[in-house]
């Protein structure tokens, strides 16, 4: 019974724990807030906003591209340190033991998001309109981590009421059903859909909009037609959401490697951006994909872009990605720099290099939940599995990758399976490191084709999922682990 109790009480202590500000100050408390007593004003639900984008900003610092992406056929150990045990996503090799991130941190997030969604209803707020965005950014930021959820385990538990004390029938749930998690997710972005004042953006990019609302509902509803037979409907109304994001001020850039300049944060091809800033967070995950050291060798010019380096290169690009790209596509230069000697010195990764303070590089680029080529190949992607022609959308994409070259690259429609594979591959050219792959690969069921690692295992469909891991076992007792794992 006492080890029952000490469970409960230690998943209660994870799942709401609350913070407003992210800082490194260790102060005595001089007084103990509780929620009775925190959310009463308008800077306090203010403030349970702020943590929530913290707590999003947390996940997306390596958790993200984790789930996202590290699984895939794009990376590979990167020679020059250790792995840091990063070998198990490319190599497949996960387990209960050796699960990799747990969805405890999500659960903590979303926890969050219910406090909001409890309380600040009835908090007065000097205009209606900054209570409803408040709400509206909530309502999607749930429906993000809920989504986030089901596409990394499959059936997760479903929480809506915030764990404020040791509840077990609160804090204690079975997984639900993928179709019970989307239908939560769906009537999530529909709520925040109706709240959203416009579709003009909340101060910046790095807080969600209604345009980054109807980015994810694109993505969601993508996902439910291939994945939960939810048909031509739900691709008709991913194609819908994807010209609902075009009336916001988005558009693609110009030039591509201006994308991933630190000075061009917020741009207008951004729609959603998880923030960071040197000196406010810590480094990201493109922390070890930079070598620490050069080569002797190294010309200046390759000096100049480099810039000064920190990280430790664990993980690269394998060739099997990096040599997709055709000659003349603009994206290569600005995603990949091929050092000298590469037997010592891998492939850099060049997108999330951060900046340089005082001789300092802080890898503290922001990362891009959805851009507007994102969009256009969602909506690419869902045309042709309608059995439309997707040639206006890829040829967007592919006029800027080319420039000059892009006659000889133009994108002609073909039948479902090559527009297939084609759209399939400029996703991948076009997202490289930025979170996209696994889901991408998933959700066209290429994992099993694509992905050497997992090369005859297709009658392993567990493994399209991750496994959850022994510590959220024990403090979870009635969840059970995914069969197969």
């Amino acid at each position: 019974m006492k080890k029952s109790i000490l469970k409960l009480g230690l998943l209660a202590a994870v799942l709401s724990f609350q913070t407003a500000c992210n800082t490194a100050l260790e102060l005595e408390p001089t007084s103990v807030i509780t929620n009775a007593s925190f959310w009463k004003t308008e800077d306090d639900a203010k403030g349970g906003l702020t943590s929530l984008y913290v707590k999003q900003r947390d996940l997306a610092n390596i958790n993200l591209f984790i789930w996202g992406e590290a699984r895939s056929e794009v990376m590979e150990w990167g020679k020059v340190s250790g792995t840091l045990d990063y070998d198990r996503y490319y190599l497949n090799t996960l387990s209960s033991v050796s699960a990799g991130p747990s969805w405890q941190s999500i659960y903590s997030a979303i926890n969050d998001a219910n406090l909001i969604l409890k309380y600040v209803p009835n908090i007065t707020f000097a205009n209606e309109t900054d209570k409803n965005n408040l709400l509206a950014q909530t309502y999607v930021s749930r429906a993000f981590l809920y989504f986030v959820l089901v596409r990394t385990w499959g059936e997760v538990p479903i929480r809506t009421e915030p764990v404020e004390g040791a509840e077990p029938d609160v804090i204690q749930k079975v997984r639900s059903s993928q179709q019970d998690v989307f239908k939560l997710i769906k009537e999530d972005l529909e709520k925040a859909n109706s709240l959203f004042a416009s579709y003009g953006f909340i101060k910046n990019r790095n807080y969600w909009s209604k345009a980054g609302t109807q980015a994810l509902k694109a993505d969601v509803y993508l996902w439910t037609a291939k994945r939960l037979n939810g048909g031509n409907a739900d691709l008709q109304t991913a194609i819908t959401a994807c010209d609902d994001v075009a009336k916001a001020d988005v558009s693609l850039l110009a030039n591509y490697a201006d994308l991933f300049k630190y000075s061009n944060k917020n741009n207008k091809e951004v729609i959603m951006a998880i923030g960071n800033k040197e000196l406010e967070s810590s480094n990201n995950y493109f922390f070890n994909m930079y070598s620490a050291r050069l080569p002797n060798e190294i010309d200046p010019n390759t000096n100049e872009v480099i810039g000064q380096t920190a990280g430790g290169m664990v993980w690269t690009v394998t060739d099997l990605a990096k040599n997709q790209f055709k000659p003349g596509d603009l994206r290569k230069a600005a995603s990949v720099l091929d050092l000298p000697a590469p037997a010592l010195y891998p492939t850099l990764i060049l997108k999330g290099r951060g900046t340089l303070i005082s001789g300092v590089r802080y890898y503290t680029s922001d990362f891009v939940i959805y851009r507007y080529a994102d969009v256009l190949l969602m909506k690419a992607e869902a045309k042709n599995a309608l059995g439309q022609d997707p040639s206006l959308e890829m040829n967007q994409i592919r006029q800027r990758a080319f420039g000059s070259a892009f006659d000889a690259n133009r994108f002609v429609n073909g039948s479902k399976a090559q527009n297939d594979q084609l759209i399939l591959q400029e996703r991948l050219l076009e997202l490289m490191f930025e979170g996209k792959r696994w889901w991408d690969l998933l959700r066209f069921n290429k994992a099993f084709d694509l992905v050497p690692t997992l090369a005859g295992k297709s009658s392993l469909k567990h493994l399209e999922y991750f496994p959850i891991s022994e510590q959220v076992l024990s403090l979870e007792p009635l969840v059970k682990q995914t069969v197969g794992y």
